[in-house]
């Protein structure tokens, strides 16, 4: 299925990217993940044990909603802009009253380093959504949490930035897990990585 063709399974609209966003130094534009990348990677990842899926940055919604129907788990977007925020909330109302599903799914509106981390998140999913300086922090906050109650954490980074990297290489305890590059694309950059950092 293309990217139309997906949403419209999954009673969605996601597609496009975003326009008219103001000039935020720390914070980058909506894009929405591609279909085919999260297909690829989850035919060769598996997430940890009861997963509660965070996506960092969800703009509409595309990803929790696409994980919640493929795995029926818990997942919780978070969005700092008010229009994609109410865009997301729609989809998932759209999506709810065609798709049969228990699990819960939620989308909260704040900034990503506002979020306060809960003892059951595990899987932290990222589409280079702000500045390096951002992700630091969101990653200060996962291990505080991670000292409060110790479990499997996985990070997802989807086109992870160079610094981001190097970060979590040299300035963290994740390793890296498991790394996906995408079908038919020259760019290496185009590709998923996984981190994880386990119960001690």
């Amino acid at each position: 299925m293309n990217e139309q063709q997906f949403d419209k399974y999954l009673h969605i609209n996601t597609v496009g990217e975003q326009y008219g966003f103001p000039k935020l130094a720390h914070y980058h534009r909506y894009e929405p993940t591609p279909y085919r990348g999260l297909e690829q990677l989850f035919e060769a990842y598996e997430m940890p044990d009861n997963p509660v899926f965070i996506d960092m940055g969800c703009g509409k919604g595309r990803v929790p909603i696409y994980v919640h129907h493929k795995f029926r788990i818990p997942t919780i977007g978070i969005e700092m802009d008010a229009g994609f925020y109410a865009e997301a909330e729609e989809n998932k109302r759209s999506y709810l009253q065609k798709m049969k599903a228990h699990a819960p799914i939620s989308f909260i509106h704040t900034i990503a380093e506002a979020y306060e981390i809960k003892s059951r998140d595990n899987v932290f999913f990222f589409f280079n959504p702000f500045s390096i300086h951002i992700f630091r922090t969101v990653i200060h906050n996962i291990w505080k949490s991670y000292e409060q109650r110790m479990r499997d954490i996985h990070l997802i980074l989807y086109y992870p930035p160079y610094d981001y990297l190097q970060f979590l290489h040299h300035g963290t305890s994740f390793e890296l897990l498991h790394e996906v590059h995408l079908e038919n694309e020259t760019n290496i950059n185009e590709r998923l990585c996984v981190f994880v950092l386990k119960r001690a």
